[in-house]
């Protein structure tokens, strides 16, 4: 729970006695590698904050063919952000792809922090603008970034992804083919 501790202050500066009360209101979980956290379908009815391993979100498209929509690497919040504010059904697949730990909080008490501890609000603010933005910006960089500049992108803010991921989930959170990927990162190394 301390890395908990640590992520809130770090969000927002908040009282070290309040992020502990919000930290208690967690409990530990464990996924295997291959494990879903949620599935296409279901309502997402928890919120993860990811201390080591790596998660992916996923869905497939028209063709049937799987695409990677996001990497989440230890210290960042896993969750489903239509299906759990909303309370709808997901469209996508949040899985492990590493043995991964964290602390889950649910639906309702995250709600209940929400109305209770101002300081909560505060960082549930400033945690969903930051993934705004970055939504955002990866959106932007499928239209105005070339496949290179998009690697060279995640390399430098994501960089334990290609520690845990297949070549497969990268190519396709990428937007480009196995071969495209090989020859991006042949072109890399070669620099």
């Amino acid at each position: 729970m301390e890395n908990l501790v640590l992520f809130l202050q770090n969000t927002m500066p908040v009282n070290p006695n309040i992020a502990r009360d919000i930290a208690a209101h967690f409990n530990e979980r464990s996924f295997g590698k291959g494990e879903l956290f949620l599935k296409e379908g279901q309502v997402s009815n928890e919120y993860l904050f990811l201390e080591s391993g790596c998660m992916r979100s996923f869905l497939y498209d028209t063709e049937g063919n799987e695409v990677t929509m996001n990497f989440f690497t230890a210290q960042q919040p896993v969750f489903e952000v239509a299906s759990f504010f909303q309370q709808i059904p997901a469209e996508e697949y949040l899985e492990a792809v590493t043995q991964s730990n964290g602390s889950v909080i649910s639906y309702d008490k995250l709600n209940y922090l929400f109305h209770a501890i101002p300081e909560f609000r505060e960082i549930g603010r400033a945690l969903l603008v930051k993934g705004f933005i970055q939504f955002k910006k990866r959106t932007l960089s499928l239209i105005n970034k070339t496949a290179d500049e998009r690697y060279k992108e995640l390399m430098r803010t994501n960089p334990e992804v290609f520690q845990y991921a297949s070549l497969k989930h990268i190519a396709s959170y990428l937007g480009v083919t196995d071969t495209s990927l090989s020859r991006i990162r042949r072109e890399f190394l070669n620099k």
